[in-house]
C-alpha cells in the first residue's frame, strides 16, 4: 500500500468554488426490487440503509448525466464554457472504452479550450479528481478546472444477483475548481491503494483479460461483482486510515471539522467509520436512503446537496471521505 505524500508549499491554494449535481427523474424503490428479485424492504434497509435509488432511462448516458451537473455547477460560478480550461471525469461506466467521456462533456458543454480526460478510480475517483485539478491550478498550469463525478451503474448491475442489484443508482456531480484569493482552499488530500485486492470488487468482463465475448455474456461477466463481507471490512479501515493521515498532513483534528461528506456505500459502514473517529451522527451528510451507491457520483451529488441545504457556509471546513474498488480511498480536508 502506497499512500500518497505531497509537498504543497509551493502551491497556490486552491478551491472549490461551486457545486452542482444531477440524478435521473426515475425512482426504484425496495418494493420496486422485490418485484425482480427474492427480497424485501426491510432485508434491504436494515442492511444498507437504502430505500430507493434513480435510475437513467436507456437513452441516457454517463456523459448526459455529467453535462446536466457540470451546468448547474457552471451557473453558479458564473463560468462560462470557454472559462474551462481543464475537464476530468471520475467513472467507471464510460460511454465507450475510448475516447472519454470527458470528450464527450467537452463536446456537448462546448468547452473547446479545455483538455480533457476520465480517471478510474472507481467510487474513490472524484477525490482523486480533484486531487489532480488541484495539482493543475495549483502550479499555475490552469485557472479553471471542472471536475465530475458521473456514473450509469445500472448498465453493469446484475439485475439477478440480490446481493448486489439492490446498492446502486445512477446520477452525477460536478465542481468548479479555481484559486480564490481570501481563502485557504483545500488544505490537503490523502490517496492510497491496494492493488492485491482487486478481485474483491469489480467487473471481470470487457478489458484484455476477458475480452466481449459470446461465453463472457453468458458467464455475466459484464456485471459488477463484489464480495460484501470482505468490501466492508477493508471499506471501514481504509476511510478511518484516510481520515486521520489527511488531518494529520493538515495539522487538524477531528475536532476543527464542520461536515464530513462520507461515500454513501452502506448505513452500516457509515456508522461504523463514526464510532472509530468518535464523530456524532450531526457531523455526515447521508443521502444515501435516497440514491443508494452512485460510485464516483456519490461525493460530489452529497456535496452539493449539503451546500445546498445551507449545511456549508464560508470558512466551515469539510471532509471528503471515500473508498473504492482497486481497492483505492482517500480523504480531501477543504475551506468552504
Amino acid at each position: 500500500m502506497m499512500p500518497l505524500n505531497q509537498n504543497k508549499s509551493s502551491l497556490r491554494p486552491v478551491s472549490v468554488i461551486a457545486t452542482g449535481s444531477y440524478v435521473p427523474s426515475r425512482v426504484l424503490t425496495n418494493a420496486d426490487l422485490a418485484k425482480i428479485v427474492e427480497t424485501t424492504d426491510e432485508w434491504i434497509t436494515t442492511r444498507t440503509g437504502i430505500r430507493e435509488r434513480r435510475i437513467a432511462s436507456p437513452g441516457e448516458v454517463t456523459s448526459d448525466l455529467a453535462v446536466k451537473a457540470a451546468q448547474r455547477a457552471m451557473q453558479k460560478a458564473d463560468v462560462a464554457p470557454e472559462d474551462i480550461d481543464l475537464i476530468i471525469v471520475a467513472t467507471i461506466t464510460p460511454d465507450m472504452p475510448f475516447p472519454s467521456t470527458a470528450c464527450f462533456v467537452q463536446e456537448k458543454l462546448k468547452a473547446s479550450k479545455a483538455f480533457c480526460f476520465d480517471i478510474q478510480a472507481a467510487c474513490s475517483g472524484f477525490i482523486y479528481a480533484v486531487e489532480i485539478a488541484r495539482q493543475f491550478i495549483g502550479s499555475g498550469t490552469v485557472n479553471t478546472a471542472l471536475v465530475i463525478g458521473g456514473e450509469k451503474l445500472s448498465c453493469i448491475t446484475d439485475w439477478q444477483d440480490r446481493s448486489t442489484c439492490v446498492l446502486f443508482g445512477d446520477g452525477a456531480g460536478a465542481a468548479v475548481l479555481k484559486s480564490r484569493p481570501g481563502s485557504r482552499g483545500i488544505f490537503a488530500s490523502a490517496l492510497s491503494s491496494d492493488g492485491k485486492l482487486t478481485h474483491l470488487l469489480n467487473m471481470p468482463g470487457g478489458g484484455s483479460i476477458h475480452p466481449a465475448t459470446q461465453q463472457t455474456v453468458k458467464e455475466r461477466l459484464h456485471y459488477l461483482k463484489m464480495a460484501g463481507k470482505e468490501v466492508f471490512k477493508y471499506a471501514v479501515n481504509a476511510m478511518v486510515d484516510a481520515a486521520g493521515n489527511v488531518l494529520k498532513k493538515a495539522s487538524m483534528t477531528i475536532e476543527d471539522v464542520n461536515l464530513i461528506i462520507p461515500h454513501q456505500a452502506n448505513m452500516r459502514i457509515i456508522q461504523a467509520i463514526g464510532e472509530r473517529l468518535d464523530v456524532p451522527a450531526n457531523k455526515y451528510y447521508v443521502n444515501l436512503d435516497r440514491y443508494g451507491n452512485m460510485s464516483a457520483a456519490s461525493v460530489p451529488v452529497a456535496l452539493d446537496e449539503a451546500v445546498h441545504n445551507g449545511l456549508i457556509k464560508r470558512h466551515d471546513v469539510v471532509m471528503l471521505l471515500a473508498f473504492g474498488g482497486g481497492f483505492t480511498w482517500g480523504a480531501t480536508l477543504m475551506e468552504w
